[in-house]
């Protein structure tokens, strides 16, 4: 009875169809089928025979059916980031590019698709987030015996899918230990201070090529492309001591640049002005030896003058020193042989010194007391021209 038979459910009480039934229904329509295949040829006698031979034939189809279907089974497509790893009873043959390919069915061959471009990540002294710390990976200890506390994470992807399947139980696991013994040993040769500041930069990139190199060195297939400090501190039972070095510290560091700051105002300043003190005294040095050779020039030509009349070269340089010496003062030198007459009573040396600023005029009192008259000058003049050439 087919499943979609009209009279489906309504023989009988209603019930279910009966199986054995369905399977006589079915058997009957595919030896009627290869039935028509075989021919013209009429069944023999008792039957038996074509019911052999549909038979028979029924196994034959189903076994080709099979054998199609297993053989389709060994197809297996390779997408461009990956590889496959063929392994012929488990044992590696090949390693195929992308693209569609097939091997040997099960269980004669088999194939691992291998993801090579995927970006792993191990975290090294926490998971999942910074806070979530693993002491046991993150504490470590430095050159200067000094304790601090580093989270890092570590990015890998696959160079080598054969080391990798092959060579390698655990992944994760190998990343984990490699990195933890690459960081262990960088931070055991450096300063806590280096680590934790200028040096965070340099440290990862030595992290990353001792990694490798362990790596490399089990052949395990993994390249490490990137290693990130996450955070790198003391240990929090410090950190307040460690803060107050720190602020320490820097307060020596902004002492040093406020007295560099200094030195270059000063310093600058005071080159500057010991550059002008030997300018002067430079100068000076070139007036004085260029006076003393114009005085030992003069004094040349006037001892060539001396030797032609020292009569009166003597005279000159006694009458020019006197008169330099004599612009100085306010005292008036008269010849008591010339002396007569009102003369004595002229206030010469404040004529003089009216002369001397520009004609200013006498005090009223003293030009009302000690001025003469116009007559008596002119007679006193007369009077000290006479004598004058008596004596001569």
């Amino acid at each position: 009875m087919s499943l979609n038979d009209p009279q489906w459910g309504k023989r009988g009480n209603d019930g279910p169809p009966d199986l054995d039934e369905l399977l006589r229904n079915l058997n009957a329509k595919l030896n009627g089928l290869f039935g028509r295949k075989g021919g013209n040829q009429p069944p023999s006698a008792g039957g038996d025979g074509g019911g052999a031979r549909i038979g028979g034939s029924g196994v034959l189809l189903l076994a080709v059916l099979v054998l199609v279907a297993w053989i389709a089974s060994g197809f297996y497509i390779v997408d461009a980031s990956n590889r496959g790893v063929v392994l012929r009873f488990g044992k590696y043959h090949e390693t195929t590019q992308p693209g569609p390919r097939w091997h040997l069915p099960y269980p004669i061959e088999s194939v691992e698709i291998v993801n090579l471009s995927q970006v792993r990540t191990v975290e090294v002294g926490y998971r999942n987030n910074v806070k979530s710390k693993v002491l046991k990976e993150s504490l470590m200890l430095t050159d200067d015996e000094n304790i601090i506390d580093i989270q890092f994470a570590v990015q890998y992807i696959l160079k080598s899918p054969e080391d990798y399947l092959f060579n390698n139980r655990n992944t994760d696991d190998s990343v984990l230990q490699a990195a933890e013994t690459a960081i262990r040993e960088i931070v055991g040769k450096s300063k806590m201070d280096f680590v934790l500041y200028e040096g965070r930069e340099q440290v990862a990139a030595e992290a990353t090529k001792l990694m490798q190199e362990i790596l490399d060195r089990y052949k395990t297939g993994i390249l490490v492309s990137k290693v990130t400090m996450q955070n790198a501190q003391p240990p929090e039972q410090v950190q307040s001591a460690f803060d107050d070095a720190v602020k320490a510290g820097q307060d020596r560091e902004r002492l040093k640049n406020e007295g560099q700051a200094y030195a270059n105002d000063v310093i600058p300043k005071a080159k500057g002005a010991a550059a002008r003190l030997l300018e002067e005294a430079q100068g000076y040095r070139q007036r004085v030896v260029a006076n003393a050779e114009g005085e030992a020039a003069r004094f040349t030509q006037v001892l060539a003058e001396y030797q032609k009349a020292p009569v009166v070269t003597r005279e000159r340089l006694y009458l020019d020193t006197m008169q330099q010496v004599l612009e100085s003062t306010s005292k008036v030198v008269i010849d008591q042989r010339a002396a007569g007459g009102s003369l004595l009573y002229l206030p010469l040396d404040k004529i003089l010194q009216s002369v001397g600023t520009g004609g200013a005029a006498l005090p009223p009192s003293r030009q009302d007391t000690a001025e003469p008259s116009h007559g008596q000058v002119q007679r006193s003049r007369e009077a000290f021209r006479s004598r004058e050439r008596e004596s001569r």
